[in-house]
C-alpha cells in the first residue's frame, strides 16, 4: 500500500466513524420525538352529547391539552338525542323505533371515540384511563314515572355505550356520579375541596373554549385518572 493510499484509507475510516456518530445522534433525536406523553380523558356524559377533556402532565401538575364537545347522537336524526322519548314528556314504546335509534347511537358513539382517540394518538398522547361523570346511576326499572324512566334509560344508554367503546380500545374506565365527584376527588387526590377548585380555576384560565360546570367535572375525573 502506497503512502497516499494509506492516508486515504485512514481518512475513510475517520469519515465513517463521524457519519456513524451523526447517524446515532439522529436516531436518538427521532426516538425522543417519538416518546409519547401519558394523558387521561374525562367526560361529562349528557343525553346525546358529552364534554371531553384531555389532561396530561402529572397529578401534581396537570395540564388541559384538549377541551371539546362530542356528539353522541346522529345530527341527521334528532330523535337519537333522546331515543326513549316519543315526544316531550312521553315515553317511547315502539320497539322498532327504539331498536333503530339505539343502534344509531351505538354507531355514533363508536365513531366519535375512534376519531377522538386517533387525533390524540396522532398528537403524541398515550391514553390508558378515563373517567365518566353521569347525573345518576339509578336503575331505570325502579322508576315508576314513565317520563323520568325515559331520562334514566337515556342516561344509562349513553354511559354504557361510551364506556364500552373506550374499553374496546383498552382504556380503563371509572364512573362517577355528579353529586359525589368532588368528594371522591378529595380522597383520591388527597387535596381539600378548596385546593381542587383553585386548580380547576387555573386550568380553565389556560384553555380555550367554555369552562363551565361540565368542563370542570370532566377535567376533574381526567385529573384523577392520571394516578
Amino acid at each position: 500500500m502506497t503512502w497516499i493510499s494509506s492516508v486515504a484509507a485512514a481518512y475513510d475510516r475517520r469519515t465513517t466513524k463521524r457519519l456513524s456518530r451523526r447517524l446515532s445522534v439522529s436516531v436518538d433525536a427521532e426516538e425522543c420525538k417519538m416518546k409519547r406523553s401519558r394523558a387521561a380523558l374525562g367526560f361529562r356524559v349528557k343525553s346525546g352529547w358529552d364534554v371531553a377533556i384531555l389532561i396530561d402532565g402529572s397529578v401534581e401538575s396537570p395540564h388541559v391539552s384538549d377541551n371539546r364537545v362530542i356528539e353522541l347522537s346522529d345530527p341527521q336524526d334528532p330523535a337519537t338525542r333522546q331515543p326513549y322519548h316519543a315526544a316531550i314528556g312521553t315515553f317511547e314504546t315502539n320497539a322498532a323505533k327504539l331498536k333503530r335509534r339505539t343502534q344509531s347511537v351505538n354507531r355514533m358513539v363508536k365513531k366519535a371515540v375512534a376519531d377522538l382517540l386517533q387525533q390524540h394518538t396522532d398528537n403524541g398522547y398515550t391514553i390508558r384511563r378515563a373517567g365518566l361523570v353521569v347525573g345518576s346511576q339509578i336503575d331505570p326499572d325502579s322508576i315508576a314515572n314513565p317520563h323520568i324512566r325515559a331520562h334514566a334509560l337515556e342516561g344509562r344508554l349513553f354511559r354504557t355505550m361510551l364506556e364500552a367503546a373506550l374499553q374496546s380500545r383498552s382504556i380503563r374506565c371509572a364512573i362517577f356520579t355528579e353529586h359525589d365527584t368532588y368528594a371522591e376527588a378529595a380522597k383520591t387526590l388527597e387535596k381539600s375541596p378548596a385546593q381542587i377548585k383553585r386548580v380547576l380555576t387555573r386550568l380553565g384560565h389556560a384553555t380555550n373554549g367554555p369552562w363551565r360546570a361540565e368542563q370542570k367535572l370532566a377535567a376533574l375525573v381526567a385529573w384523577m385518572s392520571l394516578r
